[in-house]
């Protein structure tokens, strides 16, 4: 249980001080709180914690800040930006030029990578919903998943019809799913409805790799179209981030995400010098485009210059 241990008309404060801070049935609440009010949420840890990964995704976005507390300072536990308490909220140092000292330090385990693919579907106004996240846990960890909810830890056990009853009943819905197998993997699944019925989903799954663990880059455009095999996809892009295989995040700077791929869908002609490749059922079929070995920032021109082609298309 927690509790909030400042609350303005800016922000709700809430204090942690343990190793790893989930994403509990009470932040959530939290959560939804804070944006039917305006507010954020700042969740104050020490430098020693760590948040688990459906966390961290809440902190990316505009919601929750993570603020982090070393000796007398304060800054922003996934950008290194030195903070202050103002009376109402915190905010940026005005005169900090540098990142926080405690930002820089060496983090405490070994700088691993995470594989991340984020896919796109449009579902019809009927059916399951649970299938394309259950084939790509499958693909990328040989096991179904696990486990699913809104928090953690995941209250129900796996099964696709939990998923698509939750996810159908609500106009928004985000649900986390746990992967089974060797290696640390979670899918954040992101749910809207559309006119007639019909269910847009964002999801977003990563996995978790040892330093002497790379992952299979290799073997994407195989699995890229043995997801698309089962259901139409609009787009997969799938980047690899510095990180620890467990999937939490330290506050410090582990290093820069970088694109690995994109695919889009249909029979699509690339931009000069980069060139796709058909993967997937003729029927459905994907275009899938290399973009780097997801370490080099390069990929990144590479992924505008794609993108611009695509809109202009």
């Amino acid at each position: 249980m927690s509790t909030v241990d400042a609350l303005t008309d800016q922000a709700m404060v809430v204090l942690q001080d343990r190793p790893v801070v989930p994403l509990s049935a009470w932040l959530n609440r939290a959560l939804g709180e804070c944006a039917g009010s305006g507010r954020t949420l700042q969740l104050v840890t020490p430098l020693e914690s760590r948040l688990s990964l459906p966390l961290r995704t809440a902190a990316s976005g505009n919601d929750v800040q993570w603020v982090v507390r070393n000796g007398d300072g304060y800054y922003e536990g996934l950008t290194g930006r030195p903070l202050k308490w103002s009376g109402g909220t915190f905010v940026p140092v005005p005169e900090a030029r540098d990142y926080a000292p405690g930002y820089t330090t060496r983090p405490t385990a070994p700088v691993g990578s995470q594989l991340t693919l984020v896919y796109r579907i449009r579902h019809g106004a009927e059916g399951d919903l649970g299938g394309p996240v259950e084939r790509l846990l499958q693909l990328v960890t040989g096991k179904p998943p696990a486990g699913l909810g809104p928090a953690e830890p995941l209250e129900h056990p796996w099964r696709r019809d939990r998923l698509t009853e939750y996810a159908r009943g609500r106009s928004t819905a985000r649900l986390i799913v746990g992967g089974d197998g060797p290696r640390p993997a979670q899918a954040i699944c992101d749910f809207t409805a559309s006119e007639g019925g019909g269910v847009a989903e964002v999801s977003t799954v990563t996995v978790g790799y040892a330093p002497e663990d790379p992952p299979p880059l290799q073997h994407l455009p195989t699995l890229v179209g043995a997801l698309a095999a089962d259901q139409p996809v609009a787009s997969i892009f799938v980047q690899l981030t510095p990180g620890r295989a467990d999937l939490t995040t330290e506050p410090r700077w582990t290093g820069a995400p970088a694109p690995v791929a994109l695919a889009v869908a249909g029979a699509v002609a690339g931009p000069n010098g980069l060139p796709g490749q058909q993967v997937g059922p003729p029927r459905a079929p994907l275009t899938f485009f290399p973009l780097g070995d997801g370490r080099s920032q390069d990929g990144w021109q590479r992924h505008a210059m794609l993108m611009q082609h695509l809109q202009s298309g």
